[in-house]
């Protein structure tokens, strides 16, 4: 992974000896449960960035991005990139990465420089100078919920996540969903990162036989419970909040109909937009490059909104950037997104797995 980032990105100290650039902070996974996300992360905003000079730079000037690891602890991520604002290394941040770390960011930052946050999140207030393009709690969950209650029959769940803000709120806005279905919580559980006795929650599981589990584990710890689930000759509908191609790939894929993800982005969606981004991606790193999917591609949009915000207001100061921020627009591969109120509304996808890949069966 090292090898990765230093072929992307250039060392910092380059960076400081270069005046006319603008360093933007790329903040993804490159360790921790989240690891598996980088690869494509870092692919994706590094085409984009590669288009944005392409097209003339970010205020007429060219973008380079600086790789910071976002799956440290949440104060080791913030206090780095506190210290590459206050030091002018960086006049911005994009990236994909846990809620918790986001939330340090976001405190630690206090809306200095802009920061453009990409994955599905648990909604709640937005502070001034941070703009969201993934799908709020209350979005996300409930078309794969009402998918599942209609053609699935199920009536009684079981909520299973990481312990840590985004599955909480997550868990919140289901069980608020789920009531208004007339559907029945069962059971409910909050594991830390790294959780190593999977077998255990299986057993939970056989224990009260649910219809379907809401998983939102993340990263490796969502593979880990797939992978055991699948070895128990356990049978029920699983919906999760963060499994995408490289996640059903390190599972091993699925075929049994019954593993299911609700995400904004499938590799698969079949718009022209995304099969022209298709292209450049695998003329760019090759067709044996990381898949795309719904994290990395949230870095490809990230680097263009910031792109197109910087544009709009003519500047990178967060108070020129607000006042102009509803409205602003770019095209990625699930179309037209136009942030108000520092948010962008999209449909959301369910796909059911299918051997290596998604098949979508619903979205809204």
């Amino acid at each position: 992974m090292a090898d990765l980032a230093a072929a992307l990105l250039e060392p910092l100290e380059a960076h400081l000896l270069r005046a006319d650039t603008l360093r933007v902070a790329l903040v993804v996974p490159v360790s921790g449960v989240l690891g598996l996300v980088g690869p494509c992360a870092i692919n994706c905003a590094t085409l984009a960035a590669a288009e944005v000079n392409d097209a003339g730079g970010l205020l007429g000037r060219p973008v380079e991005l600086v790789l910071v690891d976002g799956g440290r602890p949440p104060a080791l991520v913030a206090e780095e990139v506190a210290a590459l604002a206050r030091g002018g290394a960086v006049q911005a941040v994009v990236g994909t990465h846990a809620s918790d770390v986001r939330v340090a960011i976001e405190s630690t930052l206090q809306g200095r420089i802009p920061f453009v946050y990409a994955p599905p999140y648990e909604g709640g207030v937005r502070r001034p100078g941070v703009y969201f393009l993934g799908e709020p709690a209350s979005r996300q969950v409930g078309p794969g919920l009402d998918w599942l209650i209609d053609h699935r029959r199920a009536r009684r769940w079981f909520l299973l996540g990481n312990d840590y803000v985004w599955p909480r709120l997550v868990h919140e806005a289901a069980r608020d969903h789920l009531l208004s279905r007339s559907a029945t919580v069962v059971g409910e559980r909050f594991v830390p990162f790294g959780t190593r006795d999977m077998a255990r929650l299986i057993d939970e599981l056989a224990a009260v036989r649910p219809d379907a589990v809401l998983l939102n584990l993340i990263g490796s710890d969502l593979v880990a419970f797939n992978r055991e689930f699948a070895a128990s000759g356990l049978s029920c509908a699983r919906l999760c909040g963060a499994l995408e191609e490289h996640g059903l790939l390190a599972i091993g894929g699925d075929t049994g109909g019954e593993l299911y993800a609700a995400m904004g982005y499938f590799g698969s969606i079949g718009t022209e937009a995304n099969l022209d981004l298709r292209e450049r991606y695998v003329r760019r790193f090759g067709p044996q490059a990381p898949l795309l999917n719904g994290h990395g591609h949230g870095c490809y949009e990230s680097v263009l909104m910031l792109a197109a915000l910087a544009e709009r207001a003519g500047a990178l100061a967060v108070p020129a950037i607000e006042a102009v921020s509803d409205g602003t627009s770019i095209t990625s591969g699930r179309g037209n997104l136009t942030l108000s109120g520092g948010h962008v509304r999209q449909r959301v996808y369910v796909g059911r797995a299918n051997g290596l890949d998604f098949d979508v069966v619903t979205s809204c």
